[in-house]
């Protein structure tokens, strides 16, 4: 081949190479720790998504009672009146009340070594809003939360 072919054509097998990589991802994992901290503070879901699924992995060695953690997404101004009102409903519930409308997902409550996941639809999320994803285990949300950006 000569260069000018040559060039086209490694750059051609180069893209197709990389192309899984530009593939959309509609699935993240987040770390926690015994810490009080996510390791991601920051989400991209693309609008191409129909649903979406967030692993939570517990990477501390601390059981569910005294360091659990959860992962709830909602609209940023209501996580404070989520959180408080969810102490109420205890661990049982993973510190979230039934039925809450507020809440678009959340994993259940787990503790270290553990993980959990939850699936939602991205057709539910508006891109006008902003919102947030925490652990709602009381004192938590405070070190623990992120931003969730729905993007193109």
């Amino acid at each position: 081949m000569g260069g000018t072919k040559l060039s086209r054509f490694l750059l051609a097998a180069l893209l197709a190479a990389a192309s899984p990589a530009f593939a959309q991802q509609c699935e993240v994992t987040i770390g926690s720790t015994d810490q009080m901290t996510f390791l991601q503070n920051q989400i991209s879901v693309s609008r191409s998504c129909k649903q979406f699924t967030v692993t939570l992995q517990h990477t501390g060695r601390m059981p569910a009672a005294p360091m659990g953690h959860n992962w709830v997404l909602s609209k940023t101004p209501d996580v404070q009146s989520i959180t408080t009102q969810g102490i109420a409903a205890g661990s049982a519930n993973s510190f979230l009340n039934t039925g809450d409308k507020r809440i678009i997902a959340q994993t259940r409550l787990i503790g270290g070594g553990e993980s959990a996941n939850v699936t939602f639809n991205v057709s539910e999320l508006s891109p006008d809003e902003n919102y947030t994803y925490f652990c709602s285990f009381p004192g938590h949300s405070v070190l623990m939360k992120g931003q969730l950006n729905l993007v193109e």
